[in-house]
């Protein structure tokens, strides 16, 4: 009985390669889990540079609203305004997901007919004009 009981107490680990094939198992999961992650990520960058175009859109039509024109470029609504009242927008705003400006214009080709500025994000590879984001 006591042999017994001392094979027992030998065997209470794990063997190496048990450890092997769940630490195998894992990096199967993870390799099939990093990339649906990545692809939800990127979607939602893309989701949020959008919504950053309609605010920017709100805040540049509310200027217009007040003064008569559209802001000269987008850093205008960031700024205290000329009459002192607070900014339209906070100065993180003029920057999409991925770290680069917004780009504007006032009389864009996309937006003329609706009264409405151009603004746009050139998205996650900027140059790519089938990569950018735009209020159209």
């Amino acid at each position: 009985m006591l042999r017994r009981d001392k094979r027992a107490d030998l065997r209470a680990g794990f063997t190496l390669m048990e450890v092997l094939v769940v630490v195998a198992i894992l990096v199967v999961l993870a390799g099939i889990a990093v990339p649906l992650y990545m692809r939800y990520l990127d979607e939602a960058k893309v989701n949020v540079a959008k919504v950053g175009c309609r605010n920017l859109t709100q805040a540049a039509e509310t200027y217009k609203l007040k003064y008569g024109d559209f802001p000269a470029s987008l850093d205008v609504l960031a700024q205290v305004q000329p009459d002192g009242s607070s900014p339209y927008i906070e100065p993180s705003s003029l920057l999409d997901p991925w770290q680069h400006h917004f780009e504007y214009a006032a009389q864009g080709p996309h937006n003329a007919s609706l009264g409405k500025p151009d603004i746009w994000s050139a998205g996650p590879r900027p140059g790519d004009p089938n990569g950018a984001i735009g209020n159209w």
